[in-house]
């Protein structure tokens, strides 16, 4: 019989899925480390007895990782490696019940909203006044920030309000005391996150807020750049493009998910929207804030998606010429709308389609990569890797876009240099530092 050790207790967080759940990991161990528990993130050392896998239950992919992940520390503990594993995130919010049943090893499932149960099992107590307070499991120099919970669009193929309920905007005021928090660690770039940025507001204030946060949150002094992820394209404010415009410190970047651009398909999906708005509001984008970076989200192989709607999308990819594209095969969701249509495109066709429209994206990104060749950029120089330093434009934001290889000596982490783009790939820039 296993003695429960004397040692310390030292928690490993290991986070799956999307930005949204790194911060809740990142709340959840700012509460710890208030307790005076320590708690790392991702831990490669092994020397916790502890560990709290954060799950992502968004499409059948992220399931299965959570699932083998959760599999996997179940079997160190059975190991004797592991004093306790705790799960929780949306796959937990979602599965309970069924997980409980399945993997009865774990100590216990929380979901996404949960967290003074979780540190009750800590006997730790929620601390409310740790208003930002986390432990960053980003790099230093720059943070996600979350602006809401939840959503309230009814996307067909969306699973999120199941696990994460109805939009809930946090206040300005902690927001923006949140930023200065971060700052005061060395943040200098905040990445604004939410299921759907653009209805942050309406239900604390009774109006669409983000041009009045934006605003306030580009007051931060030594807060060098603001960077928005995921804008819902239907009745989109464009109040917050002349905010982008006035202020220095917002980058000229939107990640705007549009998810198809056949109308059949965008009814299908509940979208609100048609491809001919679609059109005249990335038109009027542009217009309004000349060399905005866009960067949008795609899905292939949604029910009853034909050749034709394929070569729709391919054909208004052409047209459009994003700067940044991503594309995901659907995924057959229950307790969706889209779960009631017939499952009707098979995998391996909607990779193939999936594929098709990366191929098409992968040429102009290299065309418009190669427009940028002998001009200069500001430039966050984000880790030294292989013996070379790495780093973003503001036309990028982290793991999903674009690098700059920066040719240069003793560059210092987290710090901007200006870098004259040399030479030009697919998905990558070569340029070296100038005065």
């Amino acid at each position: 019989m296993k003695t429960k050790t004397l040692k310390k207790d030292k928690v490993n967080i290991i986070t799956l899925g999307c930005s949204k759940n790194m911060v809740d990991s990142e709340v959840l161990s700012g509460q710890l480390l208030a307790n005076d528990i320590e708690v790392v993130h991702e831990n490669k050392k092994s020397d916790h007895n502890i560990v709290v896998v954060n799950t992502c239950g968004f499409i059948e992919k992220a399931k299965e990782e959570s699932i083998n992940t959760i599999l996997d520390q179940v079997e160190l503990k059975r190991r004797g490696k592991l004093d306790k594993v705790y799960v929780t995130g949306c796959l937990s919010e979602r599965y309970k019940n069924n997980l409980e049943a399945e993997i009865p090893e774990v100590d216990a499932f929380f979901g996404t909203m949960e967290l003074p149960m979780i540190l009750k099992q800590f006997e730790a107590d929620y601390k409310s006044e740790l208003l930002g307070e986390r432990l960053l499991a980003t790099p230093q120099h720059y943070a996600y920030m979350k602006i809401a919970e939840g959503c309230n669009r009814t996307c067909a193929f969306c699973a999120i309000p199941l696990m994460r309920g109805a939009h809930v905007s946090r206040s300005m005021e902690d927001l923006v005391k949140e930023a200065e928090s971060l700052v005061k660690k060395g943040v200098k770039e905040i990445l604004l996150i939410a299921q759907e940025l653009t209805y942050y507001g309406l239900d604390l204030y009774k109006k669409r807020m983000l041009p009045d946060l934006l605003n306030r949150l580009a007051d931060v002094k030594g807060l060098e750049w603001i960077r928005l992820h995921y804008a819902y394209p239907s009745k989109f404010p464009m109040e917050i493009l002349d905010v982008m415009r006035q202020r220095d410190n917002i980058c000229n970047y939107l990640d705007m998910p549009l998810q198809h651009a056949s109308d059949r398909m965008l009814t299908a999906m509940k979208r609100q929207i048609t491809r001919r708005e679609m059109e005249e509001l990335t038109a009027a984008i542009r217009a309004t804030v000349p060399g905005i970076c866009l960067r949008t989200t795609l899905i292939a192989g949604f029910p009853g998606e034909t050749r034709d709607d394929v070569e729709e999308l391919k054909e208004f990819i052409q047209e459009q010429r994003f700067d940044r594209v991503g594309i995901f095969t659907y995924s057959h969701e229950e307790g969706t709308s889209g779960f009631l249509l017939n499952d009707d495109v098979p995998q391996e066709e909607k990779e193939a389609r999936a594929q098709e429209v990366m191929d098409v994206q992968q040429e102009i990104s290299l065309e418009l990569n190669q427009e940028k060749v002998g001009k200069t950029f500001k430039t966050i120089v984000d880790k030294k890797e292989a013996g070379r330093y790495l780093g973003r434009t503001e036309f990028d934001s982290v793991e999903v876009d674009n690098e700059v290889v920066i040719q240069g000596k003793n560059l210092p982490i987290g710090e901007f240099v200006n870098v004259k783009i040399t030479k030009a790939f697919d998905y990558d820039l070569e340029g070296e530092v100038v005065k």
